[in-house]
């Protein structure tokens, strides 16, 4: 069987500042519709767009047989 991946970079500002759980259950559902299962989730200093610091985020990672 083949697999792809998808990895989704989830700062704090895209969870509407803290990360919340019904946030990130959202997300994880949405993709879950898509026929996406989670791998893994990762905590992870996320480069922002502006500046040289990075934001506290998260790696998400989903996996879908092709």
């Amino acid at each position: 069987m083949t697999y792809e991946y998808k990895v989704v970079e989830v700062r704090e500002k895209l969870l509407g500042g803290k990360m919340s759980g019904d946030k990130l259950e959202g997300l994880l559902n949405e993709h879950a519709r898509q026929g996406w299962r989670l791998r893994a989730i990762t905590g992870a200093e996320i480069k922002g767009r502006v500046g040289p610091g990075g934001v506290e985020g998260l790696l998400v990672t989903f996996e879908r047989s092709v």
